[in-house]
């Protein structure tokens, strides 16, 4: 990741801190548990018993201050230490009232880079480009380099953090498959897709995808097994069954509509 300002943070992914092209990493777990906070923060305060809470959900120490100023210090002297008279360590994390603040002004990350292209890419798809959002989403995407704080220990804090943005990324992915149904390109992703509802055997978003993308490949037979595995799980798990959207997909396969055919364009769901 390139950056024009002083301070780069890798997050999605191995975590990683940059300052002036230096590595400055923290070693420390609880040190690279601030630093993550305070960048997915950045321009509001974080206050202090967000921290403590991030730092120590179970058994805070006694002195749950002074040990926070600790590491805090710890932190602005790493940052410091690999950019000897360049941008000062106190101007990448400002002390406030009650708390700490990461100057944005200073400091990029790729989250605002997965951000960006992912807003081009939901751009391009209602203005009807559909091959420019497909580029775009797929963009968005590549600069994941695994789950989100992989090797950061997370606390309630980041878990919700993290969690958030893994959301975030299926559902940028939704859209780059949705995408690509409409350029013709399910039998790309049927692949993909298998894969996908695998591992998210409750999302009905892909397995609806899953569902057309077959039927235009022509395998009606696993277009409705897939139905039937989704409906089973629901079922089990939750006491539902599949909602509307699944329902009638379900009942166009079963009637041999042609609203699924390769011409026809698929119509993304808001």
């Amino acid at each position: 990741m390139q950056t024009d300002r002083g301070m780069g943070v890798r997050i999605l992914g191995p975590f990683a801190s940059y300052l002036d092209h230096r590595d400055t990493t923290p070693s420390g777990p609880k040190q690279r548990q601030i630093l993550a906070v305070l960048t997915l923060n950045a321009g509001r305060v974080v206050t202090m018993s967000a921290l403590a809470e991030e730092l120590w959900p179970h058994r805070p120490p006694r002195n749950v201050a002074s040990a926070l100023q600790t590491h805090v210090l710890h932190l602005r002297n790493r940052l410091a230490s690999e950019t000897p008279g360049a941008l000062h360590r106190t101007e990448v994390i400002r002390t406030m009232f009650g708390g700490y603040l990461l100057d944005p002004s200073s400091c990029q990350t790729d989250v605002e880079e997965f951000e960006r292209l992912a807003r081009a890419g939901r751009a391009a798809a209602e203005a009807g480009d559909h091959r420019s959002a497909s580029g775009l989403l797929t963009a968005a995407l590549a600069v994941w380099r695994g789950p989100a704080l992989a090797d950061v220990r997370l606390g309630p804090v980041l878990e919700v953090e993290a969690a958030s943005l893994e959301g975030t990324r299926l559902g940028v992915l939704e859209r780059r498959l949705e995408a690509d149904l409409v350029l013709g390109r399910h039998t790309d992703i049927v692949g993909e897709l298998t894969l996908l509802t695998a591992r998210h055997p409750m999302n009905e978003n892909f397995c609806a995808l899953l569902i057309t993308a077959l039927y235009r490949c022509g395998h009606v037979d696993l277009a409705l097994a897939a139905f039937r595995r989704i409906r089973a799980v629901l079922a089990a798990e939750l006491g539902v069954d599949p909602g509307p959207r699944l329902q009638r997909l379900h009942q166009t396969v079963l009637s041999g509509e042609a609203a699924l055919e390769p011409t026809t364009r698929w119509t993304p769901t808001r």
